[in-house]
């Protein structure tokens, strides 16, 4: 029996993109809910273009991470089995969805997969993008840094496209709301034990200078904030975590 599916997008002043977006997606998925976190640019307005979509809609902009954590609570609520997560900002290729809910066919290990991560570094693409150097490198070092500080073997820890076996969403109940959000959910899974598996998807770059917000938009602090939320997370799921001065070196492990 095919698995019902969900497949959700948070979304913050994304009228640019919104309506394009939100046409390709409903042509390879047929339920679909929109987060809307607090749009103030007309997004709202896009949406009730739109009759066949669930909108849940945040008063107030709470970010990335609380509008993905109301995406995973409407999922366990309606009685899904899958939860698939794309981004409104034309980065990510809806026709790959299918992919996303068919690995779920296979196993890990000889186990249920849990998390189907996107990985725009497992493999090339013809046409795909240049990133930025300096979000390429944080994405490279706080890559490294997760397989380092919870044992995983991912390529690319950052990509919003991902799906989510929902009856493993239990295990995710993430406290961090922003963008940093997706570091805590490998702390999660990696005590949890779920199974993970990357599956490749292009290297699409609209928007070099694409904002995260505020004092965000400097790489050391975007990399100073993930590393709190890193830090954090180790703390809320009871991993002991190295001194702030003393991080590990590639292969080494603490004790």
């Amino acid at each position: 029996m095919p698995s019902r599916f969900l497949t959700a997008l948070p979304v913050f002043n994304e009228r640019q993109h919104v309506e394009q977006v939100l046409a390709q997606v409903t042509q390879f998925a047929e339920d679909v809910l929109v987060v809307d976190d607090g749009s103030t640019d007309g997004t709202a307005e896009c949406l009730a273009e739109f009759s066949d979509l669930h909108v849940v809609t945040h008063t107030k902009n709470q970010g990335y991470g609380a509008a993905l954590r109301t995406a995973f609570d409407f999922a366990q609520r309606s009685g899904y089995q899958i939860l698939v997560t794309i981004d409104c900002d034309g980065q990510h290729e809806p026709q790959r969805i299918p992919e996303f809910v068919a690995a779920f066919e296979n196993t890990h290990e000889g186990c249920p997969i849990d998390i189907v991560s996107g990985s725009r570094y497992l493999k090339s693409f013809e046409g795909d993008g240049v990133p930025p150097e300096e979000r390429r490198q944080i994405n490279q070092q706080l890559t490294s840094e997760v397989n380092e500080r919870f044992d995983l073997h991912l390529t690319d820890a950052f990509c919003g496209f991902k799906a989510y076996r929902v009856a493993s969403l239990s295990h995710l109940a993430t406290l961090e709301t922003g963008y940093g959000m997706p570091l805590e959910i490998w702390a999660r899974a990696a005590v949890a034990k779920l199974k993970i598996v990357e599956i490749p998807v292009p290297l699409v770059y609209l928007a070099e200078k694409r904002s995260f917000g505020g004092m965000l938009d400097d790489g050391d602090t975007r990399l100073d904030y993930y590393h709190r939320v890193i830090d954090q997370s180790m703390r809320a799921v009871g991993l002991r975590e190295p001194s702030p001065s003393r991080r590990p070196l590639c292969g080494e492990t603490f004790e």
